[in-house]
């Protein structure tokens, strides 16, 4: 397969029925961006009910970090799947969940001890890592970003400040919670240009929150994405994190990373922390760890993670067929796919930057890795948004038979697998760019 088949406009009549049934069962709270009902995927290719063929960018949201139904994970999980189904890891013991934390542990910190929770999403690792702050430091102050998105569960959601729709009618949320601008030039509160911001933004953290509402000795963790995910694929200053980390490190304060979307090799290192040299005292994982199936793991440092026996636990977490999926997935991305995230990603920048050159409404266009996004604005001076053309366009684009997101205001997400090639760069550059001529030319 080399481009998309579209034998019926979307929605077909099989997917229109399809959605007619889900409409009358389903909960109404979820968010369907374009009408795709999917039947069945392999690679980068996703098949709808009624023979359409899609490329798919998005990998089930960052998931399927090698791709759909890549033959050795389908062929360990059947193996697997004969053996044991389930034996909760929170109360036996098996060797999938052993053998799956040993190695978690070893790649976030091959120098120290690191511990592992395990549990079924990035909610529920988020969720564990904030419970565990509290535990161990015994402080009731956290720090959280604008922007940020850490998971819909009460906690998670305390700290989640991506859009309102999100918390509407569900206050009181946990409290001591503080948000403060992430490390972009448009949102620094010293209205400052990088590179100048990528210090004062952080330092600001120390000399004014700090020193005015928040005492440092209170606050547990600072919970932090490397690379905003929900927020816009926001990509901060080089010595953000670093400088950020050396503050936390001073008044005894957890750094905690969510890498649920920018973790397992999908910026082109196996922790997009590592390309900022630091790391953190506990890790949030889930998304592409396990290629599609159900896990989530919270990483800490072994003398962080004291809890004791009953503080914390899931029914679910670690199940033996999703730790197998995940210890496949982690081959795979080590012996070739992170490599390729790295090499193809540089190929879908340039070619975005290169498309950039002769569109003005495209803006910002940035990512590491296969982690990119574009924003799409009517002005790239004054980054004035371009009113409904990033939902247009993913829409229009999906009518081709290429499969976007949005994320952020109006940034379109580029995610695909890490087993993406050459030529389907090529083919999505090509599509992206004629969708963008009829939404913004029209």
């Amino acid at each position: 397969m080399e481009r998309p088949l579209i034998k019926t406009p979307p929605p077909g009549p099989k997917a229109k029925a399809h959605i007619e049934r889900d409409t009358r069962v389903v909960s109404p709270s979820y968010t369907r961006d374009y009408p795709l009902v999917v039947e069945r995927g392999r690679g980068l290719w996703i098949e709808d009910v009624d023979g359409n063929v899609y490329l798919d960018f998005t990998s089930g949201i960052a998931v399927c970090a090698t791709g759909h139904c890549h033959p050795r994970v389908v062929e360990a999980i059947r193996r697997q799947s004969e053996k044991l189904l389930h034996m909760s890891g929170t109360d036996f013991y098996y060797t999938p969940q052993i053998e799956l934390a040993e190695r978690l542990a070893a790649l976030v910190s091959p120098k120290e001890p690191y511990r592992v929770y395990f549990g079924n999403s990035g909610a529920e690792a988020v969720e564990a890592a904030f419970k565990l702050a509290r535990w161990h430091t015994r402080r009731e102050l956290n720090i959280a970003f604008f922007g940020a998105f850490h998971g819909r569960t009460m906690g998670a959601l305390s700290l989640t400040a991506s859009k309102t729709i999100q918390k509407k009618h569900y206050n009181p949320f946990v409290p001591g919670i503080t948000h403060i601008p992430y490390a972009y030039c448009y949102r620094c509160p010293y209205n400052l240009t990088y590179p100048a911001c990528d210090i004062q933004c952080v330092q600001w953290v120390e000399d004014t929150l700090f020193r005015t509402t928040m005492p440092p000795e209170e606050v547990a963790a600072i919970f932090v994405e490397p690379i905003q995910g929900e927020g816009g694929y926001v990509v901060p200053p080089p010595e953000f994190h670093r400088k950020l980390y050396d503050i936390a490190h001073k008044y005894g304060i957890l750094y905690v990373a969510d890498e649920v979307q920018t973790g397992i090799g999908r910026t082109g290192k196996m922790f997009a922390m590592e390309h900022y040299g630091v790391v953190p005292d506990i890790v949030a994982l889930a998304k592409g760890i396990a290629s599609g199936l159900p896990l989530g793991a919270m990483v800490a440092r072994a003398d962080i993670m004291d809890w004791e026996a009953g503080s914390h636990a899931s029914t679910f977490g670690g199940n033996p067929v999703s730790c197998t999926a995940a210890l496949v997935t982690l081959d795979l991305v080590e012996e070739g796919l992170m490599e390729n995230a790295r090499l193809q990603g540089e190929r879908l920048l340039e070619g975005l930057r290169a498309l950039q050159r002769s569109h003005e409404s495209m803006g910002d266009v940035r990512g590491k890795g296969l982690m990119v996004g574009v924003e799409l604005v009517k002005d790239r001076e004054t980054k004035e948004r371009a009113g409904d053309w990033r939902n247009a366009l993913v829409r229009r684009a999906f009518e081709k038979g290429l499969l976007l997101l949005g994320c952020g205001m109006n940034t379109v997400r580029f995610a695909p697998a890490l087993t993406v090639t050459a030529e389907q760069i090529d083919t999505c550059l090509e599509i992206f760019e004629e969708a963008l001529k009829e939404v913004v030319y029209a």
